[in-house]
């Protein structure tokens, strides 16, 4: 019965496409499918294709890097699917064999040819001379078994559980991680496409592929999707050396796909406008350990313009969960839980217009080797104005909301080449109506690092501009100060000025009691905590009108359900998310259970 329900739908949509043509792509013969309409590579069949073309793809391993030009239409999309029923994997990786047994009395150490030779580090890059940025920057993978080995540098370094890629004497040295003595037990695949699915045909249509695998180099994806209104459904992007997938297209829809375990990032994209990204999974990304200042963690944004991301989970990423990294515009973050990442949940950097609401930022910020100041709590918003964020959760992260501020600027989206960057900092924000709960350091922190202090009031400035900083000489000052005039960033400014809003907001003290850090800890600074914070906070600063101090009393954070009582203070001041939120429980909760309630 289920499978009627599926298939019926499917044969429906086909049927929708008059004259349409439907073609196969098998590894072996399909007896029901006539021989001009099958295909055993999907590169084959993406050269066929026209719009309206529908490709159905069967089970098997596909080793290739597949390029699609065809355009399809928003009436006749070219569909490009997993058949029903079927597991396709997309892979740049190639099984190796011919294998010889390096000499050796204790240690199985096999090498094979590697005429292969794939970008490295170069001077350009970070850390070029630095051994272990060195080995992250390289490209190559091996996989035995379903499992990659650790690279190194040289032939005496191999061991259990690594390779080395010689590739001036053209050889790829390999010792398994339980020390197999015999290779043809098992198999052995390595990396030797880079971009394994490079969509350039507007109106084509990606759904139900897992792709894994691939040489690529840092800041590029393994599938790469440059079409106008191309569409990612219900597929996997893993493994990959450096970036899971790339989106450098407008109107993009990605559905019900994961991005995991990649090397430096689950996702990118660059000039993505108007990207739609719905109940999708970016976790566990950064394996390789990228450097999280440069590019790391589950994915970078940049440049792109009302960007939309619902529904959808960012977990236990080695980095930022969400990083919106120059020059993006109007962005929205809806009804998303966002978990366990190692530096920030979300970092909207250099950007204008993030509208953030109805999410759970739940455990952020708490990692061994968290990223920069600023960037390490539940969301960082870094010298980006026009923000507005609302009916969030911020529970147990490091922090639960920050502003970062120093002084930066950015491109905008619609500069021409050679034009000259803009300055940027934070302005006219609104903070209103969200719980900060049993954050570790605060529940906010604003991290101005700035000398002009504009983040304090006149009357509570430790100098006006004319003295001397304890950080800085007047000389220093005032060369930064023409700097800025030069550069067209405003000097000068007062927190007034600023608009700055925060608003009806619920804090729970926790036991830190902190509700409030104000400065960097290296500058001019002040702590707001205890039962009396917000009224000192609004005769200091004038922040938190309408705000209250009240214990957020839910169901099970280990389980996150975070389902309050009819009474919470939470629901009283409107400060509790709208709609649903995916592997989290919200709502009205009529009975606690005394052993599980915080």
């Amino acid at each position: 019965m289920n499978q009627a329900i599926f298939v019926f739908p499917f044969l429906l949509a086909l049927s929708s496409w008059a004259g349409a043509a439907t073609y196969h792509v098998a590894p072996q013969a399909l007896g029901s499918v006539a021989p001009e309409m099958q295909f055993r590579t999907i590169g084959e069949a993406a050269k066929k294709v026209v719009a309206g073309d529908v490709v159905l793809i069967h089970s098997g391993i596909y080793r290739e890097g597949v390029v699609i030009e065809a355009n399809g239409t928003q009436g006749q999309p070219i569909r490009f699917e997993a058949a029903p029923g079927a597991s396709v994997e997309v892979t740049g990786a190639d099984v190796l064999s011919n294998w010889r047994k390096e000499p050796g009395a204790e240690d199985n150490v096999f090498s094979t040819e590697w005429p292969h030779k794939f970008l490295t580090f170069s001077k350009t890059m970070a850390h070029p001379d630095d051994e272990e940025h060195r080995l992250i920057g390289r490209t190559e993978q091996v996989i035995v078994g379903g499992y990659l080995l650790r690279q190194v540098l040289s032939r005496d370094k191999v061991t259990w559980g690594t390779f080395f890629a010689d590739t001036d004497g053209g050889r790829l040295y390999v010792q398994t991680a339980n020390n197999m003595g015999d290779l043809s037990k098992t198999t052995v695949e390595a990396s030797t496409h880079d971009t394994v699915w490079d969509c350039r045909g507007s109106w084509v249509q990606t759904r139900g592929l897992r792709f894994r695998y691939a040489a690529i180099m840092a800041q590029h994806g393994m599938a790469r999707f440059t079409g106008a209104h191309d569409s990612a459904l219900d597929c996997v992007f893993e493994e990959a050396n450096s970036v899971g997938a790339s989106f450098e297209a407008p109107d993009l829809e990605i559905r019900r796909c994961t991005f995991q375990n990649n090397g430096q990032l689950g996702f990118r994209t660059e000039r993505a406008h108007r990207l739609h990204m719905v109940d999708c999974l970016t976790q566990n990304n950064n394996v390789k350990n990228f450097e999280r200042g440069w590019e790391a963690g589950g994915n970078k944004i940049v440049l792109s313009r009302d960007v939309v991301i619902e529904g959808s989970r960012f977990l236990h990423n080695r980095g930022a969960g969400i990083w919106f990294d120059i020059g993006n515009e109007n962005a929205e973050v809806r009804n998303c839980l966002i978990a366990d990442n190692e530096d920030a949940g979300i970092t909207y950097e250099i950007s204008k217009g993030l509208h953030a609401h109805d999410n759970i930022f739940l455990g952020n910020g708490l990692a061994a080797t968290p990223g920069p100041w600023g960037f390490d709590g539940g969301l960082s918003v870094s010298s980006s104005p026009d923000c507005v964020v609302e009916r969030n959760l911020f529970i147990g992260n490091k922090e639960g909301f920050q502003f970062r501020e120093y002084y930066r600027y950015t491109p905008f989206i619609d500069d021409a080449p050679g034009t000259k960057e803009h300055p940027i900092w934070n302005h006219d924000e609104t903070i209103q109506n969200n719980v900060f709960a049993l954050n570790r350091d605060a529940g906010v922190w604003a991290w101005f690092d700035v000398p002009d202090e504009r983040q304090w009031p006149v009357a509570m400035r430790q100098f006006n501009g004319r003295e001397r900083n304890a950080w800085q000489s007047q000389a220093d000052y005032d060369k930064q100060q023409q700097e800025n005039i030069a550069n067209g960033y405003p000097i000068n400014l007062t927190l007034d000025q600023l608009n700055i809003r925060f608003t009806n907001n619920v804090y729970d003290l926790g036991d830190t009691g902190a509700v409030f850090h104000w400065g960097t800890s290296w500058r001019h600074n002040q702590y707001f905590d205890g039962p009396t914070a917000l009224e000192k906070l609004r005769a200091s600063l004038g922040f938190e009108q309408g705000s209250l101090i009240a214990p957020f009393t839910f169901a099970d954070s280990i389980t996150r359900d975070f389902r309050v009582p009819a009474n919470s203070a939470a629901l009283k001041m409107k400060a509790y998310p709208q709609g649903t939120i995916p592997d989290a429980m919200t709502g009205v909760l009529n009975t606690l259970n005394p052993a599980k309630v915080r």
